[in-house]
């Protein structure tokens, strides 16, 4: 089992590294993760949107679409949030690639 948190770990922090470099796959993949509570992590709506909604401004169809499915089961508070945090990961620029 442990092992296997491990190995989720990994996978998490790999899609991290390649969203940071503007991979709209990873940022879907983080979103899918934090949607379904894939990989390790736990679900949390506000941060699958936030990647749903960066893998969208790169072009996903996909991601557009489940954003909006879990946009309908968040407050409109939660969508915000969710946005500025997208906004946030998309300033913080190079800062961000260097982690």
């Amino acid at each position: 089992m442990g092992n296997s948190s491990r190995s989720a770990a990994f996978l998490i922090e790999s899609r991290l590294v390649d969203a940071a470099r503007g991979n709209a796959d990873a940022c879907f993949d983080l979103g899918i993760a934090y949607s379904s509570g894939a990989g390790g992590v736990d679900v949390d709506l506000v941060e699958a949107h936030k990647w749903f909604n960066l893998s969208a401004l790169a072009g996903s169809d996909r991601a557009q679409q489940c954003r909006a499915e879990i946009a309908g089961e968040m407050s409109a508070r939660e969508i915000a949030a969710a946005q500025r945090m997208a906004r946030a990961w998309l300033s913080s620029g190079p800062e961000r690639r260097a982690a």
